[in-house]
């Protein structure tokens, strides 16, 4: 049986590379640094499927280097590298990985919170750093408890952050493009973005990046904020001007900020940043849990050999080119 032929753009997981190499002829970049765009486009030459970690960016220049092309499949949530026009007009569906992630998103989400209002990271540096003779100089964080939580998209993410903030007797409020009709189950007051900026203790932010969400958290929105806010960004790192979040911490405009997420990413070892002391930032780690990433990889598979197939993707992101056709 003649098998497709797929492009990975790096290494997934071992269950999950085993079902692409049964059906499919693979060529996988398996070096730590990005695949070399002039290598890609090479590989795309007569690729049936192309299956991305979101490391590559997929436009109308790598779709015409690629013919052959039936599906593109991608082991994220996020599609901001993908030209979903592009993929669109060349009637190429493109399969994301949603749901999946939700619960442990969730989960770092509020650990960032926590972590920050109780200064957790510093507490350890305190006690590794030979610190702890008295209680003394200890590491004072905050209260949740009848705080305000303000959350910037309330998707399926952000209600599970709400679910768990509700359990901490956080007062929440939410700003969303519409008003979602169940936020009395939420207990979530719906409010204008400004008012969220001027009455939340905490805000984290949760929107997918747009055009329109882009550069959303700046100067001016940074100066509205109350000088005890806690800012939390677990969604892309373009959704904050990171010169802006910079002079804010360090004029302590705002109280501290917690990041999963950068602009740059990677965020070099150097970067003005990192000089703070009211900052804490993981490396994109929010659905980087064992179970997660594997099912993510699962449901990336399903995309791509269904699309292989002429079948319909499980989770198509521009379903008026999903197959069958």
């Amino acid at each position: 049986m003649t098998k497709f032929k797929v492009v990975l753009t790096k290494e997934t997981w071992p269950a999950a590379m085993e079902r692409i190499e049964q059906h499919c002829e693979v060529k996988c970049w398996k070096e730590a640094e990005p695949i070399p765009r002039t290598v890609l486009l090479e590989w795309l030459k007569d690729a049936e499927g192309l299956f991305s970690t979101g490391d590559v960016k997929v436009d109308e220049d790598l779709l015409s280097n690629a013919p052959q092309l039936r599906v593109v499949a991608q082991s994220s949530v996020g599609y901001d590298n993908i030209d979903i026009d592009a993929c669109t007009r060349r009637e190429i569906p493109f399969g994301n990985t949603p749901g999946v992630l939700v619960e442990t998103t969730a989960d770092l989400t509020f650990t960032l919170l926590l972590s920050a209002a109780r200064r957790i990271h510093e507490c350890w540096d305190f006690v590794k750093s030979g610190n702890w003779a008295s209680n003394n100089n200890i590491p004072y964080g905050v209260d949740l408890f009848g705080k305000t939580l303000g959350i910037v998209g309330m998707g399926d993410i952000g209600c599970a952050v709400a679910r768990r903030a509700k359990a901490c007797g956080l007062n929440i409020i939410y700003y969303n493009r519409t008003r979602r009709m169940d936020d009395h189950v939420l207990e979530a007051r719906y409010v204008d973005f400004r008012d969220l900026l001027h009455e939340s203790d905490f805000i984290i932010t949760l929107v997918p990046l747009s055009n329109q969400s882009r550069g959303m958290f700046g100067a001016e929105e940074f100066a509205q904020m109350k000088s005890s806010a806690y800012f939390i960004n677990a969604a892309r790192g373009s959704i904050v001007n990171t010169e802006a979040l910079y002079e804010a911490l360090k004029s302590k405009q705002i109280a501290y900020a917690a990041l999963d997420v950068t602009d740059p990413e990677p965020l070099a070892g150097d970067h003005p940043l990192l000089s703070l002391p009211n900052i804490l930032i993981t490396p994109h780690v929010g659905s980087a849990t064992y179970e997660t990433r594997n099912r993510m990889a699962h449901l990336a598979v399903d995309n791509l050999l269904a699309g292989l197939g002429r079948l319909a993707l499980p989770a198509c992101v521009n379903p008026t080119v999903n197959y069958p056709k």
